[in-house]
């Protein structure tokens, strides 16, 4: 299902398509004034995007290399052979021949048409997570989910790390930035940071201690997979 979500005053749309390993999304980010776009993550087959991709893509921004957001990357590498990938300087995909690497650094800033994207580096959920800020909107990855923020339990994350990269690096961004996170998880697609805190325990901790323990008591209550 392919969902135009972007409502911003800026001359960008934003395009989502959920599916994969597990409600994965991929989003199409395109510049109106020159129709030149990228695509967030490689998590779905490019036949779900590729009718809507007016021209070559740009990049692939890669949120973290956790395989449910890089599987189809030789696809699209195939289709667009000079398509850059951008994410974090020490993913695995960097230094690999056939892929065509950007690593950038935290706080580093690269342009689509008009349109100024920052790198926020956000390890925690994973050493190499990325987050991706455009005006009011900001791609997240795993790293914050619509209600809770991503988990800790796999090789290559770190709960401490999640803390500062989700409290000092996300919840300090303006209230009214619009979160696009890497699955669908949440009761909506999309809302903002203000909207967020609200309704999640998570991300209302008193500290990193308290969110330690918030954290550990959603691990016991955990329901699902996700």
């Amino acid at each position: 299902m392919c969902k135009n979500l972007a409502k911003t005053k800026s001359n960008f749309s934003i395009q989502s398509f959920e599916g994969g390993y597990d409600k994965n999304y991929s989003y199409l980010l395109t510049c109106l004034e020159d129709i030149d776009s990228i695509i967030v993550d490689a998590s779905l087959e490019l036949s779900r995007l590729q009718p809507f991709i007016k021209t070559t893509p740009a990049a692939i921004l890669i949120t973290h290399s956790h395989h449910d957001h890089i599987k189809h990357i030789n696809k699209y590498i195939e289709a667009y052979p000079e398509i850059k990938v951008i994410g974090h300087p020490k993913s695995k995909l960097n230094n690999t021949p056939e892929i065509n690497y950007l690593p950038m650094k935290d706080n580093s800033v690269f342009k689509l048409g008009s349109l100024e994207i920052k790198t926020i580096h956000t390890p925690g959920h994973y050493y190499d997570s990325v987050c991706f800020l455009v005006e009011n909107i900001i791609f997240t990855g795993d790293t914050l989910f619509i209600g809770r923020t991503g988990r800790t339990l796999s090789k290559g994350s770190n709960i401490s790390d999640l803390y500062n990269s989700v409290y000092k690096k996300l919840l300090t961004l303006p209230g009214s930035t619009i979160i696009y996170p890497g699955h669908n998880y949440g009761s909506k697609p999309t809302m903002t940071i203000s909207e967020n805190i609200k309704i999640s325990n998570l991300l209302q901790a008193s500290g990193e201690k308290d969110f330690i323990d918030r954290m550990k008591n959603y691990e016991k209550t955990r329901v699902n997979n996700s």
